[in-house]
């Protein structure tokens, strides 16, 4: 007496003997996937791979994941395609750079706001409610008729190519963005904390949040701080010298919040190291820059 003929579960026109040695069902050559021991059928190869947890970083990104830095090829590209709206439209500076509070007239000229507003000027700025530029001004560098010029924005991409790579690889990528923006808004308060009149652009609080972040993800895996060292004491360094002629408040103001958020991420209990956790803890950091942002703006036009 023959064997009734079976047929594959997917494809039941196909006659077949081969089952699936997971869930047991007939399978055809389509259907039949290689595994240790005889063949598996596409379902469970797909449920097999939905249930092994991807290798993460201590970081929380992927291994492996940031092999191509896309969120570094992506800052770089809106930095420069800011610039050269900078170059057609010269009055960008002035309308999105980060500035805390300043009096302006109909002819562009400044004046120093201290409270009070008078006929013919006009409050501008943060304490305006033009918040969007703690943000809009880390895109934004010196324009190409000013000394230092396009200098500014080579110097800036350079060093968020080396740094950004790297960090970007630790961290993933949606927490790299995250430390990013943060820290450039870092640096934007206390640029507003400390010197409300002064315009200030570019990317390097961003970048020192990024060098801060170098740091602590080195010492957090236990690697040789020498040569690290030497690369946050250069870091520093350019940080006091450049105090003369850029926004040293918007350095460290990024240096600091870069640092913060690292050290959270590196050093928190295993258990809070989760997706959960780690964005409510930047919620809970944008609240309170945004509650200082508030207090400052209070103060600046006496409603405090």
């Amino acid at each position: 007496m023959e064997a009734a003929a079976t047929r594959c579960y997917r494809h039941p026109s196909y006659e077949t003997y081969v089952r699936c040695t997971r869930c047991d069902r007939y399978i055809c050559p389509d259907c039949m996937r290689e595994a240790s021991v005889g063949h598996h059928c596409v379902e469970c190869v797909k449920e097999g791979q939905a249930s092994v947890r991807r290798a993460r970083t201590v970081f929380g990104g992927a291994v492996g994941g940031g092999a191509v830095p896309l969120v570094t090829y992506v800052l770089m590209a809106l930095n420069i395609l800011a610039y050269m709206v900078e170059v057609v439209r010269s009055g960008t500076v002035d309308r999105f750079g980060m500035l805390g509070a300043v009096l302006v007239d109909q002819d562009g000229g400044q004046y120093y706001y201290r409270g009070e507003t008078y006929s013919g000027l006009e409050l501008t700025g943060v304490a305006d409610g033009e918040w969007y530029r703690l943000l809009t001004g880390a895109f934004l560098h010196l324009p190409p008729d000013t000394s230092f010029g396009v200098m500014h924005l080579v110097f800036n991409m350079f060093a968020l190519w080396n740094l950004g790579r790297i960090v970007e690889g630790q961290l993933g990528r949606a927490r790299y963005l995250a430390l990013y923006l943060l820290s450039a808004v870092g640096g934007s308060v206390l640029v507003y904390l400390v010197s409300p009149e002064t315009t200030a652009v570019g990317a390097s609080g961003a970048i020192f949040g990024l060098a801060a972040s170098f740091y602590v993800i080195n010492r957090r895996l236990g690697r040789d701080m020498r040569a690290v060292n030497r690369f946050m004491a250069g870091f520093l360094l350019w940080m006091v010298i450049s105090a003369a002629f850029t926004s040293w408040e918007g350095h460290l103001g990024g240096l600091l919040t870069g640092g913060l958020v690292t050290f959270g991420l590196a050093y928190a209990p295993a258990k809070l190291r989760t997706s959960a956790t780690q964005l409510a803890g930047g919620v809970v950091l944008v609240v309170l820059l945004a509650a200082v942002v508030a207090v400052r703006t209070a103060s600046l036009t006496g409603t405090l």
